[in-house]
């Protein structure tokens, strides 16, 4: 699971736990400037990941680090498909971000109510 924050200008990803060790990264952070929006989407734990490198994929149990699909590179950490949320980012090494989250509806009213102020 992840923690989401607004720090300033700058959306920062906290990787908790174990999580820190599958998906081999503990923290992202990124400019708002480059959040293009996010949404909750339990049902995208059931697409194509691509090739994993580096990362974890346990099918059913967790999804986490880094995948390449498509010319894209996407960052996941997801054990509760209802708890998904997909970050979309523009100019940065990562295209999307797909984390859990304890409360995805939350964290994207945070992330919106940031953008707008921004």
């Amino acid at each position: 699971m992840a923690q989401v924050g607004i720090d300033g200008e700058t959306l920062v990803v906290n990787v908790e736990g174990l999580d820190k060790l599958w998906a081999l990264k503990s923290r992202l952070a990124i400019p708002l400037a480059n959040v293009r929006g996010a949404t909750q989407d339990p049902g995208i734990v059931n697409d194509a990941k691509g090739v994993r490198g580096p990362g974890t994929n346990v099918p059913g149990v967790i999804v986490a680090g880094t995948f390449r699909a498509d010319g894209e590179r996407v960052f996941w950490d997801v054990r509760d498909p209802a708890k998904a949320l997909v970050i979309e980012l523009s100019d940065e090494r990562y295209t999307r971000l797909v984390i859990e989250v304890d409360d995805p509806r939350a964290t994207v009213e945070l992330i919106e109510r940031a953008k707008r102020s921004a």
